[in-house]
């Protein structure tokens, strides 16, 4: 059970630092005079930390010449990664970080409940139902909240 509490709080703090990030890349946007060149900053300094994170902890790096045999699917994975940091960075100095955030956790709930139910991308199946339903609604109605008032 404490290693149960312990990735729950880790992915409670992953992500309380997703609005910092994008705070933190929006400033250096605005130094760089461009959002996306913050966006190149952010992945490069983010690549480079997690080389020495492998290196430190003596990650086996002989096998990464085998992405090449990866499906080209998968590659679809940094794509994603950086329309999110560039949307993060355009779109929250325009409505505000916190309705950002709100929909940003919206569409990661509603896409998580779908991958959860069929078991999608190898993920363990937990089935839909209504009071799996209800927290997704509760967010949605928490978005509708934050951009009324």
């Amino acid at each position: 059970m404490k290693s149960m509490n312990f990735l729950l709080l880790v992915a409670l703090i992953a992500g309380m630092f997703m609005p910092l990030q994008a705070g933190l890349n929006v400033k250096m946007g605005k130094v760089l005079g461009n959002p996306i060149y913050s966006a190149l900053i952010s992945f490069a300094i983010g690549t480079i930390g997690l080389f020495l994170y492998a290196l430190f902890t003596k990650v086996d790096l002989s096998r990464i010449s085998d992405t090449g045999a990866a499906s080209w699917t998968l590659w679809l994975a940094g794509l994603l990664g950086a329309f999110y940091v560039a949307t993060a960075i355009i779109v929250g100095p325009k409505i505000g970080i916190t309705l950002t955030f709100s929909l940003i956790v919206a569409g990661q709930m509603s896409v998580s409940l779908l991958l959860d139910h069929y078991g999608i991308l190898g993920f363990p199946k937990y089935e839909i139902n209504w009071q799996r339903i209800l927290g997704i609604g509760l967010v949605i109605a928490g978005v509708i909240l934050i951009r009324k008032f």
